[in-house]
């Protein structure tokens, strides 16, 4: 239950983070984006049980990982930002634009995601891995969650 509500409070941050990012300067924005990753690695160390062998090696790999995800998810935040800055008068066309974005980046997370799933099984046994990636998945979705909720949906014009 503990990891649940780290999951829930990381993603109440991460939400509140951008959905205040254009009221907030950048750099508060990096310092809760940074906030949030400490605890997602201190979520991930608490709920994945490696031996100290696993961790000096597992831990390198998670950050070089992260880091990458970072990029991925530096391009998200951006996309939300332009959406909810530009909601009130989101022309077809650029929603199109940041629908083809928003696929974009989805594509990129899964690729960062199947790129390193060799590495880490390289380094711990498969049930780990699998349980990494578990992890992973349901922080996402907090998230997720959090941003649907959050953030409304496309009108549909009057006129077609």
């Amino acid at each position: 239950m503990p990891a649940t509500r780290l999951l829930l409070a990381l993603g109440l941050v991460l939400v509140s983070a951008v959905g205040h990012a254009g009221q907030a300067d950048d750099a508060n924005l990096d310092i809760l984006r940074s906030t949030i990753r400490a605890n997602k690695k201190a979520l991930v160390a608490a709920s994945l049980t490696l031996s100290d062998d696993e961790a000096a090696k597992f831990w390198p790999l998670y950050d070089e990982y992260q880091k990458k995800l970072t990029g991925v998810n530096d391009r998200l935040v951006a996309l939300v930002k332009d959406y909810t800055t530009n909601y009130g008068t989101l022309t077809d066309e650029h929603a199109m634009k940041l629908t083809e974005q928003y696929l974009d980046v989805e594509k990129d997370r899964v690729d960062v995601r199947r790129e390193y799933l060799p590495q880490f099984a390289k380094l711990l046994p498969g049930r780990k891995v699998a349980r990494f990636y578990q992890i992973e998945n349901k922080m996402d979705a907090v998230v997720r969650y959090q941003l649907a909720e959050d953030i409304p949906v496309v009108e549909e014009s009057a006129t077609r």
